[in-house]
């Protein structure tokens, strides 16, 4: 079995401010320090883009609006990771520059060179970067599995549908207690 790695995507402040409640983080934070504990190892993504957002077109629907807009001392706080999923000093955090976890990001070479094959992957928001980072990782050849209740979106009917129909095409679907007593066999 190759080596599996836990992705935890796009949970900062403003995003699980905007989309998640208490419940959810005290889930995530189980499956994180579960996966500590198991020595898999933990990559944090963000989206974020450079001062002055030189990577952001304005015709792109999801982020043109902030095309050419400088940065604000409050997004640092807002883009900031969840401080109850602070990663550990050696644990990577991949900044990616559009939905998917891979696009203008550098989480496949980090994937590659730890031998990591297997994904688990938890996020907000599960139409948003789980989707785009499910099909981008099948298409990689990386083996998935998604945690539903480490996921979050804004419609509980397109989480539903996502988590039930689409997701078990391509990726293993549990939930984060499950997948944390599977670890502590």
């Amino acid at each position: 079995m190759p080596q599996s790695a836990l992705l935890v995507m796009d949970v900062q402040n403003i995003i699980v401010e905007r989309y998640a409640d208490q419940a959810y983080v005290s889930r995530l934070r189980g499956a994180v320090e579960a996966a500590r504990a198991a020595d898999h190892p933990v990559v944090h993504v963000t989206v974020g883009f450079r001062p002055g957002r030189a990577e952001i077109h304005p015709r792109n629907k999801m982020f043109g609006a902030l095309a050419g807009r400088a940065s604000s001392p409050q997004e640092e706080w807002a883009n900031a990771i969840h401080p109850d999923v602070t990663p550990l000093p050696l644990e990577p955090v991949v900044v990616k520059r559009r939905v998917s976890a891979f696009a203008g990001s550098d989480l496949d070479m980090v994937l590659r060179s730890q031998g990591i094959g297997h994904l688990v992957l938890a996020g907000i928001a599960t139409s948003g970067v789980v989707l785009s980072t499910v099909r981008q990782a099948a298409d990689l050849d990386y083996g998935l599995t998604v945690l539903s209740d480490a996921c979050a979106d804004a419609d509980p009917e397109v989480h539903r549908v996502l988590t039930e129909r689409v997701f078990p095409q391509q990726a293993a679907v549990t939930t984060a207690h499950e997948w944390v007593a599977g670890l502590q066999r």
